[in-house]
Parts: C-alpha cells; sequence; structure tokens
C-alpha cells in the first residue's frame, strides 16, 4: 500500500524537511535565467521553491491536494507566481515545453513499468539544451538511464553521484 502524503501535508508543515542539496547545487550553477522548471511529485513545494527565489518559472504538480495547497500558499507569501497543478503522474501530460524537469525520489514509488513510461512521456517535453533531473532509488538508475538513452532525442547523461540521473539534451545533428 502506499504512502499517504496527502495525510502526512495535511497534518505537518515543511513535511519533508529541506530542499535536495543536489538539486540545490545543479540550480546555483545553473547559467539560465528564467527557466520554465517541472517539480514532479513536488510534494509541499520544498524543492520547487527553492527554485522559484532564484526567479524560475515553476510548474509543480502533485497528486497531493495538501500539498499543492502549501506550495502555492508558500508562494504566495513571498509573491511568487508559480502554477501547482493536483494530477497523477502516471496520466498526467505536461503542457509545452520545459527548461528542466526535476523528478525528487517520486518514481520509486511506482511500478516498475509505470515508472518507465512516466519518464519517457516527460522526456517529450524537455526543451532543446534543457535537463532533466532525477533522484532515485540508486537500484532503479540503470532502468531510468537506458529509458533516456534509448528516447529519440538526443541526450547526454551523467550521473553525479549515486541515486542520481542527470540527462541534458543536446541539440539534434544536422
Amino acid at each position: 500500500m502506499a504512502y499517504d502524503y496527502d495525510k502526512l501535508y495535511g497534518e505537518t508543515q515543511n513535511a519533508l524537511g529541506e530542499p535536495n542539496p543536489v538539486f540545490a547545487k545543479f540550480f546555483d550553477e545553473f547559467e539560465r535565467r528564467g527557466a520554465r522548471v517541472l517539480d514532479v511529485g513536488c510534494g509541499q513545494g520544498r524543492d520547487a521553491l527553492l527554485i522559484g527565489r532564484q526567479g524560475h518559472m515553476v510548474v509543480g504538480v502533485d497528486i497531493s491536494a495538501n500539498g499543492i495547497r502549501d506550495f502555492l500558499a508558500a508562494a504566495a507569501k513571498e509573491h511568487m507566481v508559480v502554477e501547482g497543478i493536483v494530477a497523477d503522474i502516471t496520466t498526467y501530460t505536461p503542457e509545452g515545453k520545459f527548461d528542466v524537469i526535476l523528478i525528487d525520489r517520486t518514481l520509486h514509488m511506482l511500478p516498475k513499468e509505470q515508472r518507465l513510461s512516466v519518464l519517457n512521456r516527460l522526456c517529450d517535453h524537455v526543451d532543446e539544451n534543457g535537463w532533466v533531473l532525477i533522484a532515485d532509488d540508486a537500484s532503479n538508475i540503470d532502468g531510468l538511464k537506458h529509458i533516456v538513452s534509448s528516447h529519440p532525442l538526443n541526450w547526454t547523461i551523467q550521473t553525479p553521484r549515486r541515486g542520481y540521473l542527470f540527462a541534458h539534451r543536446t541539440s539534434c545533428p544536422e
């Protein structure tokens, strides 16, 4: 049985703690300003809020209505313009392209086939020169890497540390 994050978020502010330091470092060094960023499984916005504070346009999606409520309320207190969407990521299709799609410890909660299908669908929504940033169970990284590597767009794969996969969409050869 899946963990009830909606209940957790309904009872606990900042339930998952501080932003992921590996993603925080990426955005500290990210040279693009005003990037369009999709945070998949954003919860209460621990990563999304950090990214929004740096001036990026953030769309957060999560199945938890309480998580999205808290994310939007925290962003409003800081006068950030963000979008929050309550949706099941197994059926969610993003609108448009993103400079960065971030998935912080969300895919491991899905059965393998759904996990791979979701990632494949999300890769279609990364703009040229964009990124997919994933933190997940280390045992899942090879399968996720395979999905990105076999995707029809061109990707350069990086694994900055165990349990992480960063994929950079490179331009198509002429």
